[in-house]
């Protein structure tokens, strides 16, 4: 077998049924598994599973065992020559895979590979690519210098900077969301360090593969779209454990010192301060119009009765879709992507294209009743069942 995705879910159904949707699609033409573990979840993710995904390898796990532990369970199971990491809150394009595996196939000494995320709004992900973050890089991101000094590789190592969003290359870390490399390294690196809840788990196995030698990638000729925020309510809980994520790397992986572990405390505590309040809900304005691009009519009525506003319903060419959607940039509309009408790809694409604040996107994704979305990576996405 070429190839188990491994994903991790707690209590985003939706997104998960989404994300699942998308890999069968990336898959097909792939000797592939899916296997999810499910960390007690208890927003009938399971019973969804068990309904629409019959095929897919569950894993039910009896209590919330953290990100590590949970995907060391799923890899255990695994039975390809490559393993994918992927977080629940995300959307594969069809060729997502078959892109990597080639890329993987030609590389010496391969270690993790990572790829182009955006957010649901569009955004690059700064996170897809990073250096590690020795005490003086981390004293970098903390007090913003990577954004003061971008092009200068003593203040721009946290995100890679040197490396463009849309430039193949070397990297130290990568994120957890999308971690691809082969099960015998993994297994090899004894998966994530269990104790780590999560957070500094991905950093911690990104280094670990470059302590064995192993050279890591940032792929950007694929994108994935991640929903952040979804499976973390950024809360006082959140900012425990964050600080605790780097206190366990630090001592782990660099000496102690007195001023270094003050610095820290006070470094950790002020970034996952402000991460908290950046998750904090706002309220958003209603967009003034929704924008359904689709072929189903019928559907179309059903959505402008639950949206409880006009929808405006396009006929456009699939392959004049990204031009057409261009007459929208700056208005405040909602655009809503029909998957089955739209591929994945496609999706990703038009919301990369059209990143405008003033622009939001959902997706309807094919055999399902709600469209969904998010308009901030620091707050939780939106699900509208359609009635």
């Amino acid at each position: 077998m070429q190839l188990s995705v491994v994903i991790l879910n707690y209590n985003v159904r939706y997104f998960l049924e989404q994300c699942l949707l998308s890999v069968q699609e990336a898959i097909a033409a792939i000797d592939a598994e899916i296997i999810v573990v499910d960390n007690y979840s208890l927003d009938e993710s399971v019973l969804m599973l068990k309904e629409k995904f019959p095929d897919v390898k569950l894993i039910e796990n009896k209590e919330n065992f953290g990100f590590p532990k949970g995907n060391n369970i799923g890899v255990r199971q695994a039975k390809g020559k490559y393993i994918c990491i992927l977080n629940p809150d995300t959307v594969v394009a069809e060729d997502t895979f078959t892109k990597i595996l080639a890329f993987a196939e030609r590389q010496n000494n391969l270690g993790i590979v990572g790829c182009k995320l955006i957010d649901g709004t569009g955004e690059f992900l700064p996170e897809s690519k990073r250096g590690i973050p020795t005490p003086w890089v981390a004293f970098t991101k903390i007090f913003g210098l990577y954004k003061i000094f971008p092009k200068t590789k003593l203040f721009n190592q946290y995100y890679a900077q040197h490396l463009k969003e849309n430039e193949t290359g070397k990297v130290d870390i990568l994120v957890g969301a999308f971690m691809f490399l082969e099960r015998n390294l993994y297994e090899d690196l004894n998966g994530f360090d269990e104790n780590c809840f999560m957070y500094a788990d991905d950093i911690d196995l990104s280094f670990r593969a470059l302590q064995k030698k192993k050279t890591n990638y940032y792929f950007h000729e694929t994108t994935v779209l991640h929903y952040k925020g979804e499976s973390t309510v950024k809360d006082e809980k959140y900012m425990m454990r964050f600080q605790e994520a780097m206190n366990f790397f630090y001592q782990k992986h660099f000496k102690k010192s007195l001023f270094f572990s003050f610095f820290i405390q006070i470094g950790t505590w002020f970034f996952s301060f402000a991460k908290m309040f950046q998750g904090k809900a706002r309220i958003n304005p209603n967009p003034e119009s929704y924008v359904f691009y689709s072929l189903n009519e019928d559907l179309s009525q059903k959505l402008a009765l639950t949206l409880k506003n006009k929808v405006q319903f396009l006929k456009i060419p699939k392959e004049k879709m990204v031009n057409s959607c261009l007459i929208f940039k700056g208005k405040k509309v909602e655009i809503i992507l029909d998957n089955q009408y739209i591929s994945f790809k496609k999706c990703i694409e038009i919301i990369e294209t059209l990143k405008d604040k003033s622009i939001t996107f959902k997706i309807l994704p094919k055999k399902t009743h709600f469209v969904i979305g998010s308009d901030s990576r620091n707050e939780r996405g939106q699900i509208v069942k359609i009635e």
